[in-house]
């Protein structure tokens, strides 16, 4: 005979986490996804998961299937726990450990039951009696194999150990003592510390990257990159990243160069990587073990061009108190890039143009010629053919710069790479600040996606640096870590408190006269929030707030300072004596 369990006095009201969960879900009906804060989620048929269930065990066998199922549920465990523990709305130990078992019941994957409780996270103490009801993971494998002689909800199991740990910061097993695939009216856990079971074999099973998943995983990854190699003829270097097509064409035009002595002009908007571009040249030719000098032709002065390419003698000018050698002749035997090209004043053109001819050098305020064997690559942001038609650019010195031109494409038509370039920035700044993130949220990876990038790579990595400051360590990166006024105008549903869907805006509303109904905000307060929201929705614009409020200005401006007016009298009354 079953003992009869019941529910434990004191535990969170399910209806006190749950309006707070529910709130997280989303469902939007213009783009085809479902949101659980910004992670992605999909509403799929119990059938389907089931019969995947039961491939994965005929494929793999019963013990290597169970290991992978309870690695699956141990990661949206946790997974699961950071949502949570960023909802605002959770403010105890308590709340946020019964968060999790109301996550999985939203998730429709099982009801469950605390019937003993016992938590200190100060000390680790923690210890776990439930009972599931409903379990789909039981009723599959029942269905499909008939009684078992032991638990089966390996997912389940799996997730609460995951939620559980990453609840506790500490290893905690989670065991199934009954299970409705045996043929109990339910499945029970209990739940510890991994090092107070006799036999937490268990754990090294949610733990173990050697699992047959990541066994798969990496021989799939082999495979990609096989295929990767026998198509491709060259191999990027690590600071170069990506697989779009415009991309690649541009780096192969560039591999196909380094080996030559042709000058080079590489054409792409700011911040697309033309220095990175420039250095794999010369790293790549026979000219790698010597210098490699890059200038900006912007970043200097028009006056001061010419002494800096060229160089200058001793008193050539007031404050020229002493003879040096330009960018030229510092680059001898190696590689000038010159970056922002069509930058150079028309009197600099000239005598860039002799150098090239000639191979040789005159400083500035001197007779004496210096020879150079120079590889020169220019970059620009512009069209130098335009600036040709209106006489800003020489085109004798353009054709001359022009010899290859590489075209590098807009990180905006780079759409493959955008993750790829992405996770990269993560992983070095990560380790700069020595920070463990998990990577970025789904609802953040699409943000990455659908934003242009109008400073390219150099907008990316910087929009990457602030997300991985500002994402606690432990968590994804969100959205709002890289994007502050990110705003996705997208209509979306959310589950109301019977279950049904509504539009999210409207339940908010509903929330906010719940506030007001249940003494949490009195009327004149939420007239102040309201005021004072459409204020700062017209950027301070008082009669935009008042048009916005169907009120006149006068009004609109009373009711401000009868608040103010209000809040001081409350202030003063407050102060201590």
């Amino acid at each position: 005979m079953e003992k009869k369990n019941r529910k434990v006095k004191g535990l969170p009201t399910y209806d006190s986490v749950s309006s707070s969960m529910r709130s997280q879900l989303r469902f939007s009906s213009e783009t085809g996804q479902i949101w659980l804060h910004e992670h992605r989620m999909l509403l799929v048929h119990a059938d389907a998961h089931a019969l995947m269930r039961r491939e994965l065990i005929d494929a793999l066998g019963m013990g290597r299937a169970r290991g992978l199922l309870m690695r699956m549920g141990y990661v949206s465990g946790m997974s699961d726990f950071e949502l949570t523990r960023l909802n605002p709305e959770i403010t105890s130990d308590l709340q946020l450990y019964m968060a999790g078992p109301l996550l999985h019941t939203l998730e429709g994957i099982v009801k469950t039951t605390i019937t003993k409780l016992e938590i200190d996270r100060k000390t680790g103490k923690f210890y776990v009696e439930a009972k599931w009801e409903n379990s789909w993971e039981g009723q599959a494998h029942l269905r499909h194999y008939g009684e078992s002689s032991e638990g089966v909800c390996w997912n389940l199991i799996g997730y609460a150990s995951g939620y559980t740990s990453a609840f506790m910061g500490k290893p905690i097993l989670c065991k199934e003592i009954a299970c409705h695939a045996m043929g109990m009216n339910h499945c029970s856990l209990v739940g510890k510390p991994a090092e107070e079971w006799d036999d937490a074999s268990d754990f090294e099973l949610l733990t173990n990257h050697e699992s047959i998943a990541d066994q798969l995983i990496g021989l799939q990854n082999q495979v990609v990159q096989l295929r990767s190699a026998m198509g491709k003829k060259t191999k990027l270097p690590s600071d170069i990243v990506g697989n779009s097509p415009a991309f690649l064409t541009a780096y192969e035009l560039l591999t196909q160069a380094a080996d030559s002595q042709i000058n080079v002009l590489l054409q792409g908007e700011t911040g697309v990587g033309k220095e990175v571009f420039a250095r794999t040249l010369h790293e790549k030719g026979v000219r790698c073990k010597e210098s490699f000098i890059a200038i900006n032709c912007a970043a200097i002065p028009h006056d001061l061009v010419e002494s800096e390419l060229f160089g200058v003698e001793k008193g050539a000018f007031t404050g020229a108190l002493a003879s040096r050698p330009g960018r030229f002749e510092r680059a001898n035997g190696g590689t000038l890039f010159l970056d922002e090209v069509g930058d150079l004043p028309l009197s600099a053109q000239a005598k860039l143009l002799r150098v090239l001819q000639e191979g040789e050098v005159e400083r500035l305020g001197g007779t004496e010629t210096y020879k150079v064997d120079v590889r020169l690559v220019a970059a620009t942001n512009i069209d130098l053919k335009q600036l040709v038609g209106n006489g800003k650019f020489r085109s004798d010195l353009y054709y001359r710069l022009n010899a290859l031109q590489i075209n590098i494409p807009p990180l905006r038509d780079r759409k493959l790479d955008i993750l790829i370039l992405a996770k990269s920035f993560l992983k070095k700044f990560s380790d700069i600040n020595g920070k463990k993130l998990r990577g970025f949220s789904d609802k953040a990876k699409l943000a990455l996606l659908a934003y242009q990038w109008p400073g390219n790579i150099r907008e990316l990595q910087n929009v990457v640096e602030r997300g991985v400051m500002l994402a606690p360590s432990g968590n994804h990166i969100a959205i709002n870590h890289m994007f502050p006024s990110y705003n996705e105008q997208v209509t979306e549903l959310r589950l109301d408190g019977k279950g049904g869907l509504t539009d999210s805006q409207r339940e908010s509303g509903k929330d906010f006269c719940e506030a007001i109904l249940s003494g949490k905000i009195t009327l004149e307060q939420a007239n102040t929030l309201l005021a004072e929201a459409a204020v700062e929705k017209a950027k301070g614009n008082l009669s935009a707030a008042a048009r916005m409020l169907g009120l006149s200005r006068p009004q609109l401006a009373y009711r401000l300072e009868h608040q103010s007016e209000t809040s001081m009298k409350a202030g003063k009354q407050s102060r201590p004596l």
